[in-house]
Formats: C-alpha cells, sequence, structure tokens
C-alpha cells in the first residue's frame, strides 16, 4: 500500500463516500504532484504529506457530497476561484467525472500547475486559467470556493460567471456571521451546511448562496 493510503480510505469511509480504486490512486497521485512542485510554485504553506491529506485532500473531500446532492446526477459546470493548486477543483475533478471543472487563478505559475495536473493524472474534465474571476465570459452552473476571500468579495467578484439558476458555494472555517451581514441584497444565503472533516479538529462548513430574487 502506498504511503498515506490507508490514512486517505479511512477518510473516504468517515465521509461517507464511495471511490474506486483510480479515484484513490489519483488524489495520492495529485498530492505527490502538489509536494513536487511545491519548492518551485509555492503552492501551499502546508510541506508536511499527512498534513496537506487531511488540511487539504479531506477538507475537500467533505464537499464532494453536498456538491453531488445539489447537482443531483446532472452534467454541471463548476469554477473554482482563487484555485491555487486546484483546492477544492482538482478534487472535485477526480471525484466527480460528470463535471466539467475550471480552476482560475491570477498566478500564471499555478493555473500552469493545474494544467500539468489535468495531463498528468488524465483528467479531460480539468482545466487551469490564468485569469482574473472577473474578465471571465462563460457562465457556470456552481462556483466555489476555499479560502479566497470575505462572502461579499467573491460573489462580487464573481457573479458576471454565475449562470442565471446558478449557486456560490463558499467554503469557511466558523460560522461567519459578520461576512454574511455584509452581503449585498443582491445575494441571498440560503444555506448554512456543517462539515464534520476526518482528522481535522478546526470548524469547517459551506455557505451556499444564490441571487436574490428580483
Amino acid at each position: 500500500m502506498r504511503p498515506l493510503e490507508s490514512e486517505l480510505r479511512a477518510g473516504v469511509s468517515a465521509l461517507g463516500q464511495d471511490l474506486d480504486a483510480d479515484q484513490i490512486a489519483a488524489l495520492l497521485d495529485y498530492l505527490a504532484l502538489i509536494q513536487k512542485w511545491n519548492k518551485a510554485y509555492n503552492l501551499t504553506a502546508v510541506r508536511d504529506p499527512a498534513e496537506m491529506l487531511t488540511h487539504h485532500l479531506l477538507d475537500s473531500l467533505a464537499m464532494i457530497w453536498p456538491l453531488q446532492r445539489h447537482a443531483g446526477g446532472r452534467a454541471i459546470r463548476c469554477l473554482d476561484v482563487g484555485s491555487g493548486a486546484g483546492l477544492p477543483g482538482v478534487v472535485v475533478a477526480i471525484c466527480c467525472p460528470e463535471v466539467a471543472v475550471t480552476c482560475v487563478d491570477t498566478v500564471a505559475k499555478k493555473a500552469a500547475f493545474l494544467q500539468q495536473v489535468a495531463a498528468s493524472l488524465k483528467l479531460p474534465n480539468l482545466r487551469g486559467l490564468h485569469a482574473r474571476v472577473e474578465s471571465l465570459a462563460d457562465s457556470y452552473d456552481v462556483i466555489t470556493s476555499r479560502a479566497f476571500a470575505s462572502l461579499a468579495s467573491f460573489v462580487s467578484l464573481s457573479e458576471g460567471a454565475l449562470a442565471p439558476e446558478g449557486v456560490w458555494l463558499a467554503m469557511k472555517g466558523k460560522h461567519p456571521d459578520d461576512e454574511m451581514a455584509a452581503l449585498p441584497q443582491s445575494v441571498s444565503m440560503f444555506h448554512v451546511e456543517q462539515l464534520t472533516v476526518p482528522g481535522l479538529a478546526a470548524e469547517r462548513c459551506i455557505v451556499w448562496m444564490k441571487r436574490a430574487a428580483a
């Protein structure tokens, strides 16, 4: 068994997810790519592989089921804003082959890394894009972010890329009451979903938002 494979499998099981051997292998290969490229590309401040597994992979895996529940089996388009090393975008692409994932980042090196991940892991549903989110012309069914910006900044910058019936999915730590209070009236926060991440003591949640009814 590969290093960290048993820990990953235990975490996936604790999250109630059903991933096949190829998906487990792809997640471990992705972790190895982050480690390999991290020194030159400064992808993450977390350097320890075991800590990367918990703080990055399992943390991102915790939002897979909520995303799948929302999609309901539909083939949807997902935009991951300020994706950095591809968290959670790459994890979504690995676990949800029916979801077309675009990871956008303003740092060219990080976008290049994401393109490398897509090629190395043979993920046709993943692309890395070097751009500012507010400049995008395409529209997406779900727009995600993880440790990107305040909720108000997140929705303001990405609103032009949200499909008419689309939703925002923001991963946060503690219940962000102050940030939710600062949301513009044009945005409706319709659910805060608490997450439990195996091996992570910190609070985590998803803030679900959509455009407010006219």
